[in-house]
């Protein structure tokens, strides 16, 4: 590591080292970093700063000083940027275009975003929920996300197993664009499980993070990194959440930026969904259907194809019409979906939940399918 830090003694650093130098050092974060631009001016400068100068600050205390001051301690940026050129991500910085307008608003934005993929401009709404949804709630994101990508709007999750999971897949059904954000970096990425549709994802739309490559995920990261859901998107969409969970943080956040908030209605005996049910007794809006945000954002589904209908099955494509011919006249395992028609899981799963919003298969309980014509 010492020996690319030593390579770039002797000459000024660029913006992005300098940043990505902040980034990486502890006690500082994004709150500091903002204060430290207002006094110093540039990236540079910070680093550069005397240790009295740095106390002077309003909010620096002696051990952000000294984070700063000893930072060759702490990282390399040029390793570090080389890292995650080698991975394919691109850093993007509040400066650069690409960095979304919205976030750049918030209270905490951070220094700086890795991005697997491409951050393109567009509306956005964050989906969140629980872990261990019901299938109710994994129905519902599913139609939700997948008709809110459909009509244009960018999905934006947290790659986290449930909810999430269900809501980029949809997005991804629907051919529409969809967001991860991380709480780990990048070559660590969390859950393990998820890395094949983080790669679907990066492929159509963008997975970031503002976490170093090499950070692992840990009770920390995950409401650090919520702020970001919320702060990139237009609104916020809470499906199923208990009274602890995660997801009642994002709710906060979004609050907080001025963020529209929304949430479907789970049972009142389930105890899964009592955190959302709360949300809407304290103001959230109910949502019965993805016309209730999108009413909000001021747009129309486009006129075709209408998902209340099913379209018919020589519309099919190839790959569609090989999933739906492996599912029986009975109940149909998804296991042996995969095994008859010979495509990997991803690809079955996505292509079965486009069927599903055509309304040409049902998805009952234990991942199990059969056909409704």
């Amino acid at each position: 590591m010492r020996s690319a830090c030593v390579e770039g003694i002797g000459r000024t650093m660029t913006d992005l080292e300098a940043f990505v130098a902040l980034n990486m050092l502890p006690r500082v974060g994004p709150v500091r970093v903002k204060k430290l631009l207002e006094t110093f001016g540039s990236p540079q400068e910070i680093l550069q700063a005397r240790r009295k100068d740095l106390l002077g600050v309003q909010g620096i205390g002696a051990e952000v000083a000294e984070s700063i001051t000893s930072r060759d301690e702490h990282c390399c940026p040029a390793e570090e940027i080389e890292r995650a050129r080698k991975f394919g991500a691109t850093i993007v910085t509040q400066g650069d275009s690409s960095y979304p307008p919205l976030l750049r608003e918030i209270h905490d934005p951070p220094i700086l975003l890795y991005v697997w993929g491409a951050l393109e401009k567009c509306h956005a709404i964050g989906v969140v929920g629980t872990r261990k949804p019901s299938h109710y709630a994994v129905e519902c994101a599913k139609k939700l996300a997948y008709q809110l990508a459909y009509a244009g709007l960018a999905v934006a999750s947290g790659l986290a197993r449930g909810i999430d999971t269900a809501a980029h897949q949809a997005a991804l059904a629907a051919k529409g664009r969809t967001i991860a954000v991380l709480g780990s970096g990048l070559d660590l990425l969390y859950p393990p499980e998820n890395r094949e549709l983080a790669e679907r994802i990066a492929a159509s739309g963008a997975v970031v993070t503002e976490f170093p490559m090499k950070t692992a995920a840990d009770r920390q990261t995950f409401p650090i990194r919520n702020r970001i859901i919320s702060g990139l998107s237009a609104g916020l969409l809470v499906i199923e959440a208990g009274t602890k969970s995660g997801a009642l943080i994002s709710a906060a956040q979004a609050a907080e930026q001025g963020r529209s908030l929304y949430a479907v209605p789970g049972r009142i005996d389930q105890p899964g969904a009592a955190g959302s049910n709360r949300l809407i007794q304290q103001g959230a809006k109910l949502v019965t259907g993805a016309q209730d945000i999108l009413d909000d954002f001021g747009l129309l589904f486009p006129s075709t194809p209408d998902l209340a209908r099913p379209a018919p099955p020589p519309d099919l494509t190839t790959k569609e019409q090989s999933v739906r011919d492996a599912i029986g006249d009975d109940e149909t395992p998804m296991d042996a979906i995969i095994s008859k028609c010979g495509l990997p899981t991803q690809e079955v799963s996505s292509t079965l939940l486009a069927l599903e919003m055509r309304k040409l298969v049902k998805q009952l309980p234990g991942s199990r399918f059969v056909k409704t014509q």
